[in-house]
């Protein structure tokens, strides 16, 4: 089984209804090898500055920059019930893989990134690089996945990227 996550519900409603996925459940459509799911935009994201410590609670130039160790992560709180599906779906063990449906572009890649490393998520991961939202480019799409270490680079911050 195959799971796919996409940015959006509706977006996810596209790509199940191309892939012949028809039964809806709770966070997520199901059919035809494939669970399809959403993370309702930002799910996960930055922690605020006050999460590395007291002296970034108030904002102050003199604090800039902010670059710790360990970047730390929230779940947006009106938003944890579909982080919990996802985190459970991702931890299924009939799932052999994780497709990542989210944009194509620099956002649509952090979106996903950040979920699937705060859930500890650790299957294959492929990448869906589409730009039409047509059944036809969905289904050409999935015939052509590609590995998820390729887009590596869109996930890494600006500043750790070679010059």
């Amino acid at each position: 089984m195959i799971l796919v996550i996409a940015e959006k519900p509706s977006v996810a409603q596209t790509i199940a209804a191309a892939l012949g996925a028809k039964k809806k459940q709770d966070g997520y459509i199901e059919g035809n090898g494939y669970l399809i799911s959403w993370c309702v935009g930002h799910l996960v994201q930055l922690a605020d500055a006050a999460a590395y410590g007291e002296q970034y609670k108030k904002w102050s130039y003199d604090s800039l920059p902010i670059l710790p160790q360990k970047w730390q992560y929230t779940v947006s709180a009106d938003k944890g019930k579909q982080f919990k599906i996802l985190k459970e779906l991702m931890h299924r063990t009939d799932i052999s893989e994780v497709v990542n449906a989210c944009d194509a572009g620099r956002e649509g890649e952090l979106i996903f990134r950040f979920v699937y490393e705060v859930a500890g998520c650790k299957k294959p991961m492929r990448r869906l690089w589409i730009s039409s939202m047509e059944e036809s480019a969905i289904k050409a799409g999935f015939e052509n996945l590609k590995d998820g270490r390729d887009y590596d680079a869109l996930f890494a911050p600006p500043f750790l990227l070679p010059v």
